[in-house]
């Protein structure tokens, strides 16, 4: 049996490590990082299409499993199940990373891919509470039970995909726990299954530990999100949560507490639940001076002993399960405070504090990020969109700001006679429409807390990221300064202009304001844009979103 299952890995390994050149070579025009989202923002011109290789060994190693062992009845329906869950969800997240579907419809695709495979048997039926053993029959509250089950796994791993080789690797750890459960008689397929997708990984992370050269994408996340928690239900034992779910959240631990603070943070501040950003435990080792490469070993390393956790908890049979609750706790906390961010981490208290007037100030900044994307969509030339962006920067209350595109540089600043001598706190965000970009931006130390002018920052790097996109996208054009509209379509562009007037005409200098001295340009401004910037720019925000609110000031 040991044999088998390292035969499994080793097949797996190939599969994966030959397909991924091949995926690069003949795919690579279907994504190569034009469609990177806001939080993969390091994939600067990279294929986020590396799930391919996975599926791939999954199908090969789900045939050979059927080839070579056949099954009865139930393992088969049970087996055919479990792939075709996979495969569907890996579909779904693929065709996100062609084309991006909405954080809504993905839910539903979910939820309905979830359902499905409840009703193909793979079921919790009982939990049993390793705190008194008693096990309590869920009946028809266990639909719900197993459909949140499998729809949160993708989500926590896609969620942790923010690094190099931190998802692959975590999903490693996992499927060699799911081999170990398997081999104890939960069946066959589900622990060859897991050992080769572990040889998979293993395979796959030659690519994309730090520094990668191809990314899972959502396609991957949510395969071996999905596939994780179909094997872990299976392994379960009839469906009693006790070992078989218990170990894999074990694992799963930092991610999980990582993700919970965030959304609880998130909801503070006013913030989409589910919006993505940088402040997740691999960003904070970054930001203390770790690299890459050390910041996911590191993370690696505390992800072992929570393995080492979860193998105990499957040993005892749930019994030891409170005791290493407790001294996971311990080792959070611990961990927090030796990387120095234990106090955000653990902030709720001044969040709460803080959050009606800072939620005021968010819901007005994500007001004006829907009014740059529209603006994206009449505008006839980068150039003049970099002008339209500069009234965002004005109202968020920014006093610098760098763009680098392949061509050229444009740098703005507010001409308020501003001491040179002040000291900035910048914020830096690098992405990919095509090619690479990057975008900084300043505000005055004092000026903002520091985690309001990160979220600012991110707001208004999401803007231009989205803005961007959609323009290149719309006029099929690449993301440089001296890219026009006409240069496609010239009728479509002249008659465009007839409603839409840039702030600058292609200058990169900001509107003169009443409130501050700005740069002006040396063209004269158009009818519509004379005197100050609130006057002229203003009333388009009040038309689209009813009324208008203070800017962070």
């Amino acid at each position: 049996m040991i044999l088998m299952l390292f035969l499994f890995a080793v097949l797996g390994a190939a599969i994966s490590f030959l397909a991924i050149p091949l995926i690069q070579r003949r795919l690579g025009f279907l994504n190569h990082g034009g469609n990177s989202q806001f939080h993969h923002g390091q994939s600067c011109g990279k294929s986020r299409l590396g799930g391919l290789a996975l599926v791939a060994a999954f199908v090969v190693l789900s045939i050979s499993a059927a080839l070579l062992f056949p099954f009865d009845e139930a393992q088969g329906r049970t087996g055919m199940v479990i792939f075709s869950g996979a495969v569907v969800m890996f579909l779904l997240g693929f065709l996100d990373d062609v084309k991006p579907l909405g954080a809504r419809k993905k839910l539903l695709a979910q939820i309905a891919i979830a359902f499905c495979v409840w009703c193909g048997g793979i079921q919790i039926e009982t939990l049993k509470n390793p705190f008194n053993e008693n096990i309590y029959q869920l009946g028809v509250y266990g639909c719900g039970v197993t459909v949140l089950w499998l729809i949160a796994m993708p989500n926590l791993i896609n969620l942790i995909d923010g690094i190099d080789g931190l998802a692959g690797g975590i999903s490693l750890m996992l499927m060699g726990l799911l081999a170990y459960v398997g081999v104890s008689g939960a069946g066959l397929f589900p622990a060859l299954c897991a050992a080769g997708m572990a040889g998979a990984i293993l395979g796959f992370l030659r690519y994309n530990f730090p520094p990668a050269k191809i990314y899972m994408g959502d396609g991957g996340a949510y395969f071996l999100g999905f596939l994780v928690a179909e094997l872990s239900v299976v392994n379960s034992h009839k469906g009693t949560i006790v070992a078989g779910l218990l170990a894999p959240l074990f694992v799963l631990a930092l991610p999980i507490l990582d993700v919970g603070l965030a959304i609880v943070r998130r909801g503070l501040k006013g913030l989409p639940v589910f919006r993505p950003d940088r402040r997740h435990i691999h960003h904070k080792l970054l930001g203390v001076g770790y690299s890459p490469r050390r910041a996911v070993l590191a993370l690696y390393f505390v992800t072992l002993i929570f393995l080492a956790f979860g193998i105990c908890v499957f040993l005892s049979k749930g019994r030891w399960a409170p005791v290493l609750f407790g001294v996971g706790c311990l080792a959070f906390i611990l961990s927090a405070r030796l990387f120095s961010f234990s106090r955000e981490w653990f902030a709720v208290g001044r969040v709460l504090g803080n959050s009606l007037k800072m939620r005021e100030s968010i819901h007005y900044a994500l007001a004006l990020e829907q009014w740059f994307e529209l603006e994206a969509k009449n505008c006839d030339s980068v150039e003049n969109l970099w002008s339209d962006f500069q009234f965002m920067l004005l109202k968020l209350n920014f006093v610098r700001a760098n763009l680098t595109l392949v061509d050229a540089r444009r740098e703005w600043k507010r001409d308020d006679a501003l001491d040179p001598l002040t000291p900035l706190r910048w914020s830096r965000h690098e992405f990919s429409v095509g090619e690479p970009f990057s975008i900084e931006f300043a505000n005055q130390s004092d000026a903002l807390d520091p985690a309001f002018f990160d979220h600012l920052s991110d707001i208004a790097a999401e803007a231009w990221h989205k803005g961007v996109t959609s323009w290149c996208r719309r006029h099929r054009l690449p993301l440089r300064f001296n890219s026009c509209a006409w240069q496609n379509n010239p009728r479509n562009a002249s008659q465009r202009s007839l409603a839409y007037v840039p702030l600058g005409r292609g200058q990169s200098a900001a509107l003169k304001s009443p409130r501050s001295a700005m740069a002006q340009s040396d063209e004269p401004l158009p009818r519509h844009i004379v005197g100050s910037e609130e006057h002229a720019i203003l009333p388009k925000v009040q038309a689209r979103f009813k009324r208008g609110q203070p800017g962070p000031r």
